[in-house]
C-alpha cells in the first residue's frame, strides 16, 4: 500500500495552506517574469481542497495505480498546481522558483513527462476533459478504483471538444468523473460573456445529464461539501460550478482582465504578498 498524503477537513487549516500558496504563486510568477496570476489565484482554493482534503494520492509514489487523478485542463493556471504539489511533497519548494526557466521541470503548462504527479499535458485548451473522461472510464471498468477530477476554465468552455466530452461522459454513466468549472468570468480577450457567453451554463450541463452543483469557489466549506456530494452521486458525472474571482486575494488584480497573463514587478509583488498575508491573518482570526 502506498504512503498516502495526509488529509484534513479542518477548514481553518485548509485556508492557512491556501494563504501560503497564494504567496508562493506571486513569488514564483514574479521570479519567472511571465505567467498567469489571475486564473491561478481563482483556481487555488479548489486545488487545495482536493490535494489536502479529498484526493487519495501518494507524493512519494506518484504513479501508484490506486491514486485519484487531477487533470488541469486550463493548463495556464499551473502555478496553483505546482504550489500545491510542492506543499504536498512531490518536489522541494525551492524548485518553484525555476518556473518557466530553461531546463526546469516546471514549465508554463503542465508536462507529465517532465514532472511526476502531473497526469496529463495541457495547454491547448479544451482537451483536458476528454483525457479525464478516458481515465474515469478506465476506473469505471475496474470497479471505481479511483476518482478523476478535471478543472476547466470558463473561457476554455467555448471550445467544441469540451461539449463533445460533456455529451459522452453521461452516456457511459461516469460517476467516477467530477469536472470543476473555475468560473471567474474573464479570459485573455475580455469578459467571457462578451467574447462568447457560455450561459445558461448550469442548464446546458444538466441537459447533457450531468449532476450540477453551483458554489462559491472561495468558500472552503462549500467546496468540501460539493466534492463530497460528487463522490456520492451514482450513475452520472458531476459538474461543480465554482464561482470565483480572477486574481482573488490581491486587490489590484481582482476582476482585472489585464492580470490574466501579466506578472507583477517586484514592487507590485511586495504589495500583493503583504495583502495576502494580511488576509490570511484575518481569516485565522475569524475561525
Amino acid at each position: 500500500m502506498a504512503q498516502l498524503s495526509p488529509l484534513t477537513s479542518d477548514v481553518a487549516r485548509l485556508q492557512e495552506i491556501a494563504g501560503r500558496l497564494r504567496v508562493d504563486i506571486i513569488e514564483m510568477l514574479t521570479e519567472a517574469g511571465s505567467g498567469h496570476p489571475g486564473g491561478s489565484l481563482s483556481a487555488l482554493d479548489t486545488i487545495v481542497a482536493l490535494f489536502f482534503a479529498r484526493m487519495r494520492h501518494a507524493p512519494a509514489e506518484p504513479h501508484w495505480a490506486g491514486r485519484d487523478r487531477f487533470v488541469l485542463s486550463k493548463g495556464h493556471a499551473v502555478p496553483a498546481l505546482y504550489a500545491a504539489m510542492a506543499e504536498a511533497g512531490y518536489f522541494p519548494k525551492a524548485e518553484l522558483m525555476t518556473l518557466r526557466k530553461t531546463g526546469s521541470r516546471l514549465q508554463g503548462h503542465p508536462v507529465n513527462s517532465a514532472l511526476p504527479g502531473i497526469e496529463a499535458p495541457t495547454g491547448s485548451l479544451g482537451q483536458g476533459l476528454s483525457v479525464a473522461q478516458g481515465m474515469a472510464l478506465a476506473s469505471k471498468m475496474a470497479g471505481g478504483a479511483f476518482h478523476v477530477y478535471c478543472m476547466l476554465g470558463d473561457g476554455e468552455s467555448q471550445e467544441g471538444q469540451v461539449w463533445e466530452a460533456a455529451m459522452s461522459a453521461p452516456r457511459y454513466k461516469l460517476d467516477t468523473l467530477t469536472a470543476i468549472l473555475d468560473y471567474n468570468g474573464g479570459q485573455i480577450d475580455g469578459p467571457v460573456k462578451d467574447v462568447m457567453d457560455i450561459e445558461p451554463v448550469a442548464d446546458k450541463w444538466r441537459a447533457f445529464n450531468w449532476h450540477v452543483v453551483s458554489i462559491n469557489g472561495h468558500d472552503m466549506k462549500a467546496i468540501l461539501g460539493a466534492l463530497d456530494a460528487a463522490r456520492s452521486v451514482k450513475g452520472k458525472p458531476t459538474l461543480i460550478i465554482a464561482n470565483t474571482v480572477k486574481g482573488h486575494g490581491v486587490s489590484f488584480m481582482e476582476h482585472q482582465i489585464s492580470w490574466h497573463g501579466a506578472t507583477p514587478n517586484r514592487e507590485q509583488a511586495a504589495k500583493a504578498v503583504a495583502e495576502l498575508r494580511a488576509l490570511a491573518v484575518r481569516q485565522q482570526e475569524g475561525n
